[in-house]
């Protein structure tokens, strides 16, 4: 990746040379362990028992032969089921898109653009073509570079566009900027992270906020 270039607006992170985790992903990754078991608690499985409730009423109105009743509420419970499946299809695509496995990394941040793009209102550009030439594991990291980045700018907005440009300017060296006009980020922790995945990469993090909003460019230390 290349260096980009710096200015006194920008905000670096921390740099570490051993490339192990850090106390600041380490933390992140608990903190989204525990956003994970908060919503599948709150979520699908207080929906699922939901569901047993209603199954459970159903047969009981069954036996009593009122059929109409049970199948009111077999409705409700089938529609509560489908909304529960889609709700822990997404937490899936979010952890690990089928589309970046099979498709590459365009087919996978498109997919994630459209849904959340969708789901709040923002216009989002992307050029990230040069990305689908790397390895797994390299379109892997950037993919959760680029989720965070954009789930980050939709709790400080949302925005109302979000942009991500890849660039080549010389052979083996990839800049990645990511570009949104929500408020400016004030939470350390969650630029440390992003910082971090850069880092483990081999590439730093750099940070420029001006009237336009906060642009984000990843390129070698």
């Amino acid at each position: 990746m290349k260096q980009p270039s710096t200015s006194p607006t920008e905000t670096e992170t921390i740099v570490t040379a051993d490339g192990e985790p850090t106390e600041q992903v380490l933390a992140a990754e608990q903190d989204e362990r525990r956003r994970i078991a908060l919503f599948l608690h709150d979520g699908p499985v207080q929906s699922l028992a939901g569901v047993a409730l209603m199954l459970d009423a159903s047969l009981d109105l069954i036996k009593r032969g009122e059929h109409e009743q049970a199948r009111e509420i077999l409705d409700r419970a089938l529609s509560r089921t489908r909304t529960t499946v889609g709700e822990l299809r997404d937490l899936s695509f979010n952890l690990e898109p089928v589309a970046l496995r099979d498709h590459g990394f365009t087919a996978a941040v498109d997919a994630l653009a459209q849904s959340r793009g969708r789901e709040h209102r923002i216009q989002i550009t992307l050029d990230v073509a040069p990305i689908d030439a790397l390895g797994e594991e390299t379109q892997a990291a950037l993919y959760q570079i680029v989720r965070e980045a954009l789930e980050e700018a939709i709790r400080r907005g949302p925005p109302s566009r979000f942009e991500v440009a890849a660039t080549t300017d010389a052979p083996g060296t990839l800049r990645l900027v990511i570009r949104d006009d929500a408020p400016t980020e004030r939470r350390r922790r969650a630029l440390e992270v992003l910082g971090e995945r850069a880092r483990t990469l081999g590439a730093n993090l750099t940070l420029d906020h001006d009237i336009g909003g906060t642009t984000m460019s990843t390129g070698d230390d």
